[in-house]
């Protein structure tokens, strides 16, 4: 008899050819699928939206409320912030490319361990199928119809019992290790997609950085009489001062308006919690009051009919006590709840949140101690006066081009762009209305709405803004007001 053989490894084989189809059509089905990668960037980039226009309408007020004319260094503004982006994104891509590198290693080994799994269950299964057909003469009819020992007829359909669930375990086993080669080979693939997306992005990151470059050195030379001119004009210090407070004042406003707004959301949330609590309560107590009740009067009518019981009694009759009725727990009915309408939610739509990252007293509990932003040698400190025009109202630190700039403490940025007279800009909020700001950066490494560690790199030191040196431009401010950073950080 050679029919299990042929059962089974048709089944073996129709199981292989399936998995060899699918395969040979998985090529053309990731063509058409849009990679985990690109669906996640696309989020991001649209949860940033919302604020993104809040602040750009900040800026816009700015300009309209300014009367300085046009400076050279806004004709630099677009290539500074295109070189500012194209930095961070090879950066990023940089990091995504060793995250997929270190997946697609761990899918590697995944896979061979698969291989091999899947190697010693066919050979297992061969084995089983092989024995089979060997001693395949005995089927389960003519044991039955032998007239042999009925211990022995019974022990050998056992034994073909057994090697038949074994068979079936193995099978079902060997399929589901293909399936996962296959899921294998689907997120090998996909990884070696987004790879590809990266390596081209990179490409075109790389071109863009190399021509924005060359763009920002052709606009020096041309403008560099005129930025000369500009930078010993007073009032354009003056100018730069007014839009950097006119920027915190809104930033500070729209930060405690999402705070208080926050505030309140708790509140309603707190209130409606404690009225849901107190009405369980209420409702608790009720029910046990009227479970109470309902024994109390349980027990009278049973002390009642044991009475009656007692007095209808036969002198001298032997009286058995009366069984104690059943105690069942009333039914209660509940009043109907008031229909209540949902808490408002006063959070702000999907978007990012300015709300900080870091509670309220975390900031001064770091006075002293913080590290300095970047690693360079201050020249200008808070207070000194700039030539003819106003003080110094933070400090700058000359450093090389490309220098790491770190965030002084915890928060989240809340401004992350070019601005006139600072250039690439960030500013960072650390709760209790106090902010840090970063000026004059090559490349801001860290977006809009982004968390921050203290000693995290947020951006590379630069010239941007029509500054002469390379370095930071470093303030602290606390409700808006500029303050010396001196006490705070250790330079």
């Amino acid at each position: 008899m050679r029919l299990p053989f042929t059962k089974y490894g048709g089944a073996l084989l129709s199981t292989l050819l399936a998995v060899a189809l699918s395969g040979a059509f998985a090529t053309d089905a990731w063509a058409q699928r849009q990679t985990e990668r690109s669906r996640q960037k696309a989020a991001a980039e649209k949860q940033r939206a919302g604020i993104q226009q809040k602040l750009e309408a900040i800026k816009r007020d700015i300009s309209r409320t300014e009367s300085a004319k046009e400076d050279a260094a806004d004709t630099l503004a677009e290539s500074e912030a295109a070189i500012s982006d194209a930095n961070r994104a090879l950066r990023d891509l940089d990091a995504e490319q060793g995250e997929t590198n270190t997946r697609l290693q761990d899918l590697a080994r995944q896979g061979a361990e698969l291989e091999q799994t899947i190697a010693a269950q066919k050979k297992q299964l061969g084995k089983l199928m092989r024995e089979h057909y060997v001693a395949g003469n005995e089927d389960r009819i003519k044991l039955l119809l032998s007239g042999d020992n009925p211990n022995r007829i019974s022990r050998d359909l056992q034994l073909m019992a057994y090697v038949s669930q074994a068979q079936a375990r193995l099978l079902e086993s060997l399929r589901g290790n293909l399936a996962q080669v296959e899921a294998n080979r689907d997120k090998v693939e996909n990884a070696q997609q987004e790879l590809e997306e990266i390596a081209q992005e990179q490409r075109d990151q790389k071109a863009l950085l190399e021509k924005e470059k060359a763009r920002r050195a052709a606009l020096l030379n041309s403008l560099s009489s005129q930025l000369a001119d500009q930078r010993k004009q007073a009032s354009r210090l003056e100018q730069d001062e007014e839009r950097m407070s006119g920027l915190v004042d809104r930033l500070t406003r729209l930060i405690r308006e999402q705070a208080e707004a926050e505030r309140k959301r708790q509140i309603a949330l707190a209130a409606a919690k404690a009225k849901a609590a107190a009405e369980a309560k209420a409702r608790a107590e009720a029910r046990a009051r009227a479970l109470a009740q309902a024994r109390a009067k349980a027990a009278a009518e049973r002390a009642e009919r044991e009475r009656i019981a007692r007095q209808n009694a036969k002198p001298g009759a032997k009286q058995e006590p009366l069984p104690a009725p059943r105690e069942e727990e009333p039914v209660i009915a509940e009043q109907p709840r008031p229909v209540e309408k949902p808490v408002a939610e006063t959070a702000p739509p999907p978007e990012v949140t300015l709300a900080p990252a870091a509670p309220n007293g975390a900031f001064v509990a770091m006075k002293g101690r913080m590290g300095a932003p970047v690693s360079g040698s201050v020249v200008a400190r808070f207070g000194g006066r700039r030539g003819d025009g106003p003080t110094w109202k933070g400090t700058f630190i000359k450093a090389a081009e490309g220098s790491e700039v770190r965030a002084v403490a915890a928060g989240r940025i809340v401004h992350a762009d070019w601005m006139r007279g600072f250039g690439n800009l960030i500013i960072i909020d650390h709760g209790g209305e106090y902010l840090s700001i970063y000026g004059n950066n090559q490349t801001l490494l860290k977006r809009l709405g982004d968390t921050v560690r203290a000693g995290e790199t947020i951006a590379s030191a630069g010239n941007t803004g029509g500054n002469e040196e390379s370095g930071l431009y470093f303030e602290l401010r606390h409700r808006g007001k500029a303050f010396d950073p001196a006490g705070w950080v250790r330079f």
